[in-house]
C-alpha cells in the first residue's frame, strides 16, 4: 500500500534525540527547544517564538492571551480542522464562519467585514494547503474594527504571502509539527509565533501554567509565582531534538515537497485541460510549501468511485473536514453568516494525493498512472 502520508525522515533524528538524553533534561526550554525557537525567530521573523506540544495547544495559549471571554465572537472558515473553533469555544466565544473562495479553499475576505458585530473579537484566517489567504484585506478590516488576527498556519511553515512568511502577519501565528505536516517533532509539536512585543510576557506565563517562571530561569526575578490563568504549554525537549534534525535541513525538505508537487501538476494537467478534474491554485504573491497536493472531482460520488479505484491499486488517497458549521458541535457553538456556496461543495469534491518528504519517484509514478487510467 502507498501511504497518503509518511512523517518525514531525513536521518539525524536518533543522534539528536539521544543528545538530547545525555544531556540530562528533557523537559521543556532545554537545549534543542531554543534551537527551534531561534531558528523559526530568524527564519521567519517573529518577535517571539515559543514551541509547544501541538498546533491545538498554540491556538488555545492564543485564545488565553487575547482574553476571549464568553460572549464574545470570533470569525473563521467553517472549512478547517475542530482544533481552529475550540480553542475560542473553549474560552465562551461564539464561532461565525464565513463561506470560503472556491478557488483556494481560504476564508472569503469579500465576506468577512459583513460578519463583523460589536461583539467580534478576532478573525482566524486558516492558510489552508500552505497557500496564503488574502491578507492585506483582511489585515485592513482588523484594523478597521480594531480585532485580532490569529492566524492559523498549521499547513503554512515555510509559506509566503507577498514574501513574508506565514504566521507572522496577524498578532500571533500557530504552526503544527504534526507528524502529517512538513516537518514534525516526532509525531506532535507546535509553535505560537508572537508578532505583537506587547504580548510577549504575558504569552511566556500562559504557557508555563500561569508562572512567571521563564524570567526565573533567566534570573530576571529571585523566585517565580503564580501570576495569571495559564496551562502546561511546553514542548519536550526530546521532541525538540527530533524537530531540530528537520528545521537544519528545512529547505532540502522543501525543495522535495515542492518539486513532488509540481510533477503531479504537469502530469494531471492534461485531465485539468479536459475539465475532467480541477487542480489547485496559487494566486500571485503566494509561494506555497506543497503542503498538501489535491484534486476536485466533479461530485462526491465521482470521490468515491477514484478513492475506491485507488484503494483497489493499494493507493491511499484521502478527503477531509467535514464543514464545521454543519457539525453537532458547530450548530450549537457557531453560526454560519452568509450562504454556504462552496463550503460544503467544494469539500465534497476535494481529493488528497500521496505527497510526503519520502515519497519515492517510483511510487509517485504509480499514483499518477493509477490516476490517469482511472479517467481513461
Amino acid at each position: 500500500m502507498i501511504p497518503f502520508n509518511a512523517p518525514p525522515i531525513v536521518g539525524s533524528e536518533s543522534e539528536y534525540m539521544q543528545s538530547a538524553m545525555a544531556s540530562g533534561k528533557l523537559c521543556g526550554d532545554g537545549g534543542f527547544t531554543r534551537r527551534c525557537q531561534q531558528w523559526l525567530e530568524h527564519r521567519c521573523g517573529s518577535k517571539k517564538v515559543l514551541l509547544t506540544p501541538s498546533c491545538t495547544a498554540s491556538l488555545e495559549m492564543a485564545a488565553i492571551l487575547i482574553n476571549i471571554q464568553p460572549g464574545d465572537e470570533v470569525i473563521m472558515p467553517s472549512y478547517t480542522f475542530v482544533s481552529t473553533a475550540n480553542a475560542f469555544v473553549l474560552r465562551g466565544a461564539t464561532i461565525v464562519f464565513v463561506d470560503v473562495r472556491p478557488d483556494t479553499l481560504n476564508i472569503d475576505e469579500t465576506l468577512i467585514e459583513a460578519a463583523i458585530t460589536e461583539k467580534t473579537r478576532a478573525i482566524v484566517p486558516v492558510h489552508y494547503a500552505g497557500v496564503a489567504c488574502e491578507m492585506d484585506t483582511i489585515l485592513a478590516l482588523a484594523n478597521k474594527y480594531n480585532l485580532f488576527v490569529i492566524e492559523d498556519a498549521a499547513q503554512g511553515v515555510m509559506s509566503r504571502y507577498k514574501g513574508r512568511p506565514l504566521g507572522t502577519l496577524g498578532h500571533i501565528g500557530c504552526f503544527s509539527f504534526h507528524e502529517t505536516k512538513n516537518y514534525t517533532a516526532g509525531g506532535e509539536g507546535g509553535a505560537t509565533l508572537i508578532n505583537d512585543g506587547s504580548l510577549i510576557e504575558r504569552a511566556e506565563i500562559i504557557r508555563e501554567k500561569g508562572t512567571n517562571r521563564s524570567q526565573f530561569f533567566r534570573g530576571q526575578v529571585d523566585k517565580y509565582t503564580w501570576r495569571d490563568i495559564g496551562s502546561s504549554y511546553l514542548m519536550a525537549d526530546l521532541q525538540a531534538a527530533y524537530l531540530w534534525a528537520q528545521l537544519e535541513v528545512a529547505d532540502r525538505i522543501n525543495q522535495q515537497r515542492l518539486r513532488l508537487w509540481q510533477r503531479y501538476y504537469d502530469a494531471l494537467q492534461p485531465l485539468a485541460a479536459e475539465g475532467r478534474i480541477t487542480l489547485p491554485v496559487v494566486p500571485d504573491g503566494c509561494d506555497h510549501n506543497a503542503h498538501m497536493f489535491y484534486i476536485k472531482l466533479r461530485d462526491q460520488a465521482d470521490r468515491q468511485a477514484l478513492i475506491n479505484w485507488m484503494k483497489e491499486a493499494e493507493i491511499l488517497a484521502v478527503f477531509h473536514y467535514i464543514p464545521l458549521h454543519s457539525s453537532p458541535a458547530g450548530l450549537e457553538f457557531g453560526r454560519l453568516h452568509g450562504e454556504d456556496r462552496f463550503t460544503t461543495v467544494e469539500s465534497e469534491r476535494l481529493l488528497r494525493l500521496p505527497l510526503f518528504y519520502n515519497l519515492s519517484d517510483n511510487n509517485q509514478t504509480t499514483v499518477i498512472n493509477s490516476l490517469l487510467s482511472f479517467f481513461s
